[in-house]
């Protein structure tokens, strides 16, 4: 998602006071060797970094897990307006110094910026995936091709991804944002020029120039409207073209505060009103990141724009003078994670990933808490030796200059360290291509179901009314033959284990199924359907309260239902899903959860962290098995004898 890229910089703006680095200067600024001890770094606007700190941190905590900070991705929008003020500004002070803007030099400064640790991120990730969990690796090819051309996000529009509902990880998910960004870069600036031109030739104010900036942002936000989906955001979310709301405000404020009404702040109603105004958008920010998620539509049509607009006030009023904001924003740890938010944001989720795959752990254990903090403490480190080593060389003296002084360095004592060392870079560059040349083209989750598919093919419904029982007799604990199970991929995952527990069980399962394609299968069914029903859908869109009710009618009172909960560890809905069927559950006599949730443990699951491994097929089984159980015996007031059944 965001990141800090060349938000690192931020040009000094007319009439504004000059204020302490927050970070370090690019290429042709200051270095800080060259500034007089105590003199603040030309051409930095403090507090950015702290927002900039705050911002990633959001982002990290919600992959870490969602349930933790669920509107946690809005961290990325406050990185939009971050980066949409300081690029905007950094050109309209250009075009006001010098006469011009030089665009090769500015995109020049860009890929300093960002090639540098991307060049690193990406062969590494890949060369330690591919030791840990090759289902990492699925897709790697066009992760790879997306994260270093900067179009990861229209890479992953086309392929059909799903950001919030992906089960198969992907390693560089969250370049998407990355994406975002440089093409804003590339483009912005052709359109900064364009209405600096209209500026000069007809007179218009910055106002209106702002104005004209915002519409923009607008028509970007009802095309996000437009767009979204609920059963896959990803369009909306993912597209250049509708999520531009934040760099554009962020833009827009760089025109009001380049001019010479300093974007409202020298009014005397911005110092009246800037208390509250603050005090409402931290409140505002802090209540969206914690309230909010991907399965509310309310999110994408006002979360994101509300999230930009509170984002611009605050930015406003740390950059506008020193007070309590300003100090707080300062603080040390605050901007040592904001300098190295770049790196921070490039590490964490193949870091995350990485360390899911060689640590496993269920959510809510001590162990998943000690694997999460694992993660960040790499994550920092790696950042801090990527800030220190390769992203600040590169954009103090550019690819050339560091270039050589690496080779010098190398190569001081002996030429034959030159030649190790090219050596080196050769074979890790080779073993990087054939490593995504032979990537699994599915993953080991997917293999399985359509293993479990092709061996068990679904076989005609048996249209034979079932037998009909009343009284207790309904509520025994039924045998295999007497029990109907419709369900998405995890049934199909889980095909073997069922027969297995349940001898002669009639299984309806396909992949990407949804409570919706439940209740058609149970219509379909009509008196054929079994004394036993289990029902187990959600993992693709959540839970729908309204077609589970239908369906629990449809099937009526005298049959024993068992509705399977959701377990995933990167899914934010999953608590809220789960709360859903059991209220439903508390509600019907005749129903009970399978708490799959509760019973899974790290060796339980496939290495996307959601479907049953083969012995977690075994504990899904069992937990249906144990459901039916409890309902024998609230009805019959009798404890079923359930056999202790071998496990692989």
């Amino acid at each position: 998602m965001g990141h800090g890229n060349a938000t690192m910089e931020a040009p000094t703006t007319g009439g504004s006071e000059q204020v302490p680095s927050v970070g370090v200067p690019d290429s042709g600024e200051p270095d800080s060797g060259s500034q007089p001890k105590g003199r603040p770094l030309k051409g930095h606007l403090a507090g950015l970094d702290g927002l900039r700190a705050l911002a990633v941190t959001a982002v990290i905590v919600f992959h870490l897990n969602p349930n933790w900070l669920p509107g946690g991705f809005l961290g990325v929008d406050v990185f939009f307006v971050i980066s949409g003020f300081l690029i905007t500004t950094l050109l309209l002070r250009e075009r006001r110094d010098t006469g011009r803007v030089d665009l090769p030099g500015f995109w020049k400064r860009r890929a300093r910026r960002l090639l540098p640790a991307l060049f690193v991120v990406v062969p590494v990730s890949i060369i330690i995936a591919r030791t840990v969990e090759k289902d990492l690796l699925v897709g790697i090819g066009r992760q790879a091709l997306g994260a270093l051309t900067f179009s990861t996000n229209w890479v992953e529009i086309y392929a059909g991804s799903n950001y919030f509902e992906s089960t198969s990880p992907q390693l560089f998910m969250n370049f998407w944002s990355l994406a975002v960004e440089e093409q804003f870069y590339l483009f912005w600036p052709l359109v900064t020029l364009a209405l600096l031109a209209v500026h000069r030739r007809t007179g218009l104010k910055e106002g209106v120039l702002a104005s004209c900036v915002v519409l923009i942002g607008l028509a970007s936000a009802v095309l996000m409207v437009l767009e979204h989906s609920a059963e896959n955001p990803t369009r909306a979310y993912y597209g250049t073209d509708t999520h531009l709301i934040g760099l554009m405000l962020g833009a827009a404020l760089a025109f009001l505060w380049t001019g010479p009404g300093r974007a409202f702040t020298i009014h005397r109603w911005w110092r009246r009103l800037r208390p509250w105004l603050v005090l409402v958008s931290i409140a505002t920010l802090g209540g969206l990141l914690y309230f909010t998620g991907e399965e509310h539509a309310w999110t994408f049509t006002v979360g994101i724009p509300l999230a930009s607009l509170a984002t611009a006030i605050i930015m406003l009023a740390a950059v506008d003078r020193p007070g309590a904001l300003r100090t707080v924003l300062e603080l040390a740890p605050l901007r040592w994670v904001g300098q190295r938010s770049y790196g921070i944001y490039l590490w964490h989720w193949p870091v995350i990933l990485i360390v899911s795959a060689t640590l496993p752990a269920t959510s809510g254990s001590s162990q998943f808490l000690w694997t999460r903090l694992w993660a960040v403490l790499v994550t920092l480190a790696l950042a801090d030796l990527s800030f220190h080593f390769i992203e600040t060389p590169v954009r103090r003296r550019g690819f050339r200059e560091t270039g050589r002084r690496v080779w010098r360095a190398v190569t001081l004592r002996s030429k034959v360290g030159g030649r190790v060392a090219l050596g080196v870079l050769g074979s890790l560059a080779a073993l990087t291509v054939a490593i995504v040349l032979t990537a699994p083209d599915t993953s080991s989750t997917q293999q399985t179901i359509e293993r479990n598919a092709s061996a068990s093919p679904s076989k005609p419904r048996e249209t034979t009314p079932a037998p009909t029982f009343t009284g207790k007799k309904s509520f025994t604990m039924p045998e295999g033959d007497e029990i109907d199970v419709f369900g998405d991929s995890m049934v199909v995952g889980s095909i073997p284990a069922l027969e297995y527990y349940f001898p002669g069980v009639q299984i309806d399962g396909e992949s990407n199924r949804q409570w919706s394609d439940g209740l058609e299968a149970v219509e379909e069914a009509d008196d054929s359907l079994r004394r036993g029903v289990v029902l187990a859908f959600g993992t693709n869109a959540g839970t729908d309260p309204e077609t589970v009710e239908k369906i629990i009618d449809e099937i009526g009172p005298k049959h024993m239902v068992v509705l399977v909960n959701l377990h995933a560890d990167r899914l934010s809905r999953i608590d809220e899903d789960n709360a859903e069927l059991q209220r439903i559950a508390d509600e019907h006599d005749n129903v009970a959860i399978a708490d799959w949730d509760d019973a899974v443990t790290p060796e339980d699951l496939q290495p996307d962290g959601i479907h049953p491994s083969l012995g977690g097929a075994h504990t899904y089984a069992a937990t249906i098995r144990q459901a039916f159980a409890d309902l024998t015996y609230k009805h019959t007031g009798k404890k079923p004898k359930l056999e202790e059944l071998p496990r692989p």
